[in-house]
């Protein structure tokens, strides 16, 4: 028998993408902060000492504040700090044992950091004091409060999107963002106002569909499972999932449970299948990595796809979404999370298929608890349905960033980069040539 436990409010649904014909319009914002040239830049790549494979996500925090970033699919990262103070860095890394190390300012470029890999044993005792894995799960849920931050906090993200025909960079969005947060405890939803933003779109690469994300940084900030559970695990949802442990893990040099859940056989609507890292001290969720199930289509569209052409149809192939949490104190907060959606799009009349894959992450660069000088108010907030705007300007600017923290490009979204300077230097030498000629 199949079961439906999908209610009203469409659980899971945590982001929309609306498949348009490219005039559509978009929300159009940018907004200039000032900068600081005075900042130390720190990078380098962060690898398996045994294999000098890159470690992705490794977060990397300057220990005598709050700054971070985390490395990017290559193992790279740039790190911009604003200090005096002897730099100590520690990373961090799912499965890796953590390390500190003191950064001089003779050696603060092209670092290779390298981590050693962990192997936790937890006893049969340690698993067995929780009657199941759901339980432990509920747990978790249950000590929410203490677990994380209780106090509003004041967040500075990075924010970066980008959507690919096949292999090929069409559109690249990126922003600097002031996030916020609500206590974990609060029922009320974070709050987002943009600092600097840019974006590009190159609709000749989409074959006349454009791809547009709706929700924009609220789609990566809804991953956040601790303050957004109703996404994912509700009381009815949590009857459609089973859920057994996994091997153990270390997160932060500390172990961690490993639970497996997944969408049971009889349930029709679309839930998720995952991993969730769980502290083995403080039962805080610590990461977690799920996909969406993708056996019933025609809900997940329903989930999924805001509007579309009617001479288009669209096949759902990957929906996945990673979260990572921070420990400051002995308490935890979002730090950084992802989302990769894949979807196969072929047009009527048409032989061949198109693959689009639309991936945005965020993560947390610095944050600070919350001043009751500082608005909260409404006003310049960006709206949860928001498309981010197609303003190209910032690419022509190498030093647009300032001071803020971004997450280091790959490869491939470096020459997508340099792919639009070189267009915008080849238009604006056009409109100065077309300006100089005589009537």
């Amino acid at each position: 028998m199949k079961i439906s436990y999908l209610l009203p409010e469409k659980i899971g649904k945590l982001m929309s993408v609306t498949f348009l014909l490219i005039f559509l319009s978009s929300y159009v914002t940018s907004v200039y902060a000032q900068t600081n040239d005075s900042f130390i830049e720190i990078n380098g790549q962060v690898v398996n000492i045994t294999t000098g494979e890159p470690i992705i996500a490794a977060s990397i925090q300057e220990v005598n504040s709050n700054v971070s970033t985390i490395t990017n699919t290559e193992g790279s990262f740039l790190l911009k700090l604003n200090t005096t103070k002897t730099i100590i860095l520690k990373i961090d890394a799912l499965g890796y044992k953590p390390k500190t190390i003191i950064v001089s300012r003779d050696n603060e470029e092209d670092l290779r950091i390298t981590l050693q890999t962990s192997t936790i044993e937890l006893t049969e005792v340690s698993i067995t004091s929780y009657k199941n894995a759901r339980d432990l799960v509920n747990k978790v849920f249950e000590n929410k409060r203490s677990n994380y931050l209780e106090d509003k906090t004041l967040m500075t993200t990075f924010y970066r999107e980008t959507i690919k025909k096949r292999n090929k960079n069409a559109s690249l969005a990126e922003a600097v963002l002031n996030v916020y947060k609500q206590p974990y405890g609060d029922s009320k939803k974070d709050v987002i106002k943009l600092v600097k933003s840019r974006k590009n779109t190159d609709y000749s690469k989409l074959d006349t569909i454009a791809l547009k994300l709706q929700g924009g940084p609220f789609s990566a900030l809804y991953i956040d499972l601790m303050k957004y559970p109703e996404y994912v695990f509700t009381p009815y949802t949590m009857e459609g999932y089973e859920f057994e442990f996994g091997p153990a893990s270390e997160i932060n040099g500390t172990p961690v449970y490993t639970v497996h859940f997944k969408q049971k056989d009889n349930v029709l609507d679309p839930l998720y299948n995952g991993k969730l890292y769980i502290n083995t001290n403080s039962l805080a969720l610590v990461k977690a990595d799920f996909s969406m199930n993708l056996s019933n289509q025609s809900e997940v569209l329903k989930l999924l796809v805001k509007s579309k052409p009617d001479n288009v149809r669209i096949k759902a192939k990957n929906i996945d979404y990673t979260i990572d949490y921070r420990e400051k104190n002995g308490k935890w907060y979002y730090g950084y999370s992802k989302a990769n959606l894949s979807f196969e799009v072929k047009k009527r009349r048409r032989l061949f298929k198109s693959i689009y894959t639309l991936t945005c992450e965020m993560a947390v660069t610095d944050w600070e608890l919350f001043d009751n000088t500082q608005d909260w108010t409404s006003k310049n907030t960006m709206s949860a349905s928001i498309i981010m705007s197609d303003e190209a300007s910032g690419f022509s600017d190498p030093t647009f960033w300032g001071e803020y923290n971004v997450i280091e490009p790959e490869k491939s979204i470096e020459s997508a980069i340099r792919k639009i300077q070189r267009r915008l230097r080849n238009e604006e030498g056009k409109t100065e040539a077309s300006v100089g000629k005589k009537p």
